[in-house]
């Protein structure tokens, strides 16, 4: 795992070292990126265009610490400096330029919003090195707050944030600090940076690797975060703290109280198979939070959902985005305080579902027995694995086609394999199904991934969710309780089928920790049976 972690950091450090070739890459991308988006925009947004033509200008903004940022304002058509109108800033993505928002900014300037987007700093044009939305980009979002009130026609009564992936991070994390901004929509973000691409203590290195790779060629990397993409790769246990207080001083859900004392109103949107920022850190944050909130789950993956609306093409997440802003910041009875504030599309198809909150989602729970007892070696890779980060869960999106798996072929030298009955009725998987179990294993250390699966007649397994588990510490040969909370999902099992629980340890989604030659016993003692609680929509 460790000679693992070194490769990696040696392509890192070539990559590095090519720092002509990156600007080279970076000027020519953004031409290209740009371009993309721009033209999908003329496109998407022409009637509107020729109806409303909005005043549109590409200026440079002085961030924090005199940081460049550069930025594009959207301005409503017919302004004339006398009337004032509503203020919305959008950060950008992770690695994507400014014009990322320019067909929505279109679309809010001519409903009377103010738009201006602005490149985050480290990354393309703007100034400095990424910070990975620490205390200079939240001062950045403030800069650019107090620039836009004093160089547009913005009401500093009226403001708002909203973004997609790491702009939505920002947006939180800057309604938590300054109190001006009464409304926000955050778009495929996290709440918890740690719990996202660190959950079970696992490193999700597909994840981290397409970060560390988009920001090397887009951006310019400070050395504090070089460091902590190094000491995550190596899986350095002596550094484990600090990457976890680096990212706790990067999550809102340290600042929970804060962003409640605001007032401020949060709308959250992800993809059920997100694999940057998986969906229960959104689902747990979303109960702490006391304000006006919406929260919003559909298929895909990262930011794929909202990716048809950034070229200006009808988009359910962009409508309620506005939606939102229309509520929240211009005072319009639109409806959407009166909806129930959870709002779910189940993967399996249908129209949207609508809950009071988050813990009414799966209003009861079917245990799924794990009897006897079952040892498996580590170090394998048995077949059932998580997919492929983007790839397997657009498929989903798309097609319905998840990652599969032979459930009777799996080997069991390296899978444990539990089933339930075949179910005479259709079951709705809504919300986190979770493993509790007690594990025997023969070295300190180790990684288990859960699976659950969607059997059908002939044994083929659909992936409904999965969640990785890392260990240290523990006395060989001594039993422990386990635990695991899965991906939380929405997902329908045909009557007919049954429901598979596998467990093994490798998967490529993560960085496995099994020592050569390790086993693990899985067990369900009389006094502390072992199961899989699946959360069920009420029949």
């Amino acid at each position: 795992m460790v000679q693992r972690g070194a490769k990696r950091l040696r392509i890192g450090r070539r990559w590095e070292t090519g720092g002509h070739h990156r600007k080279a890459l970076r000027t020519t991308a953004v031409g290209a990126v740009s371009a993309t988006l721009v033209a999908g925009s003329a496109l998407g947004l022409a009637p509107a265009a020729q109806a409303a033509p909005n005043s549109v200008r590409f200026v440079d903004i002085g961030g924090y610490g005199g940081t460049t940022l550069k930025a594009n304002v959207v301005t409503p058509a017919g302004a004339d400096g006398k009337h004032r109108y509503p203020l919305l800033v959008m950060p950008t993505s992770w690695g994507l330029p400014q014009v990322e928002y320019f067909a929505q900014a279109q679309k809010l300037a001519n409903s009377g919003y103010v738009v201006v987007s602005y490149n985050v700093r480290g990354f393309w044009q703007s100034g400095g090195e990424i910070e990975v939305a620490g205390p200079p980009d939240i001062a950045d979002a403030s800069k650019v707050i107090d620039w836009a009130l004093a160089n547009t026609p913005a009401d500093a009564r009226q403001i708002g944030m909203a973004g997609v992936s790491y702009g939505a991070g920002i947006s939180l994390l800057t309604a938590a600090h300054d109190k001006r901004v009464r409304a926000v929509a955050a778009l495929s973000g996290w709440a918890d940076l740690i719990g996202s691409i660190y959950s079970g203590r696992t490193q999700h290195v597909q994840a981290a690797a397409l970060l560390d790779g988009a920001g090397l060629i887009t951006g310019r990397q400070s050395a504090e975060l070089r460091q902590i993409f190094d000491d995550f790769y190596a899986s350095n246990l002596s550094k484990e703290q600090d990457i976890i207080n680096w990212g706790k001083k990067r999550s809102v859900g340290t600042y929970v109280d804060q962003l409640n004392d605001s007032g401020a109103a949060v709308m959250m949107a992800n993809a059920w198979g997100d694999t940057i920022f998986p969906p229960n850190q959104y689902a747990d944050f979303y109960e702490k939070l006391t304000g006006p909130k919406r929260l919003e789950f559909r298929p895909g993956d990262h930011a794929t959902a909202e990716l048809t609306g950034l070229f200006g093409l009808p988009n359910d997440v962009w409508t309620d985005t506005e939606r939102w802003f229309d509520h929240y910041l211009k005072g319009e009875d639109n409806g959407i305080n009166r909806e129930l504030p959870v709002q779910l599309k189940s993967r399996s198809g249908g129209a949207y579902e609508g809950y009071p909150d988050w813990k009414s989602v799966g209003a009861t729970d079917k245990k799924i027995s794990l009897a006897g007892t079952t040892t498996i070696r580590a170090n394998v890779d048995s077949g059932a694995n998580g997919g492929v980060v983007f790839l397997s869960s657009i498929l989903d999106q798309v097609a319905q086609v998840p990652p599969m798996a032979a459930i009777p072929l799996l080997p069991r030298r390296w899978a444990a394999v539990w089933q339930s009955e075949k179910y005479s009725s259709a079951q709705r998987v809504r919300g986190t199904s979770k493993l509790h179990t007690t594990v025997t294993p023969t070295k300190e250390s180790g990684t288990l991934v859960a699976y659950l699966y969607d059997v059908g007649p002939l044994g083929l397994g659909k992936l409904v969710s999965n969640a990785p588990y890392t260990f240290h510490g523990q006395t060989p040969g001594q039993p422990f309780g386990l635990d695991l909370e899965l991906y939380s999902t929405s997902y329908d099992v045909p009557a007919g089928h049954r429901l598979a629980l596998v467990v093994d340890t490798v998967d490529p989604l993560y960085i496995e920790h099994n020592p050569s030659g390790a086993r693990l016993t899985f067990s369900s003692p009389a006094n502390d049976p072992s199961y899989v609680s699946i959360p069920l929509r009420e029949q």
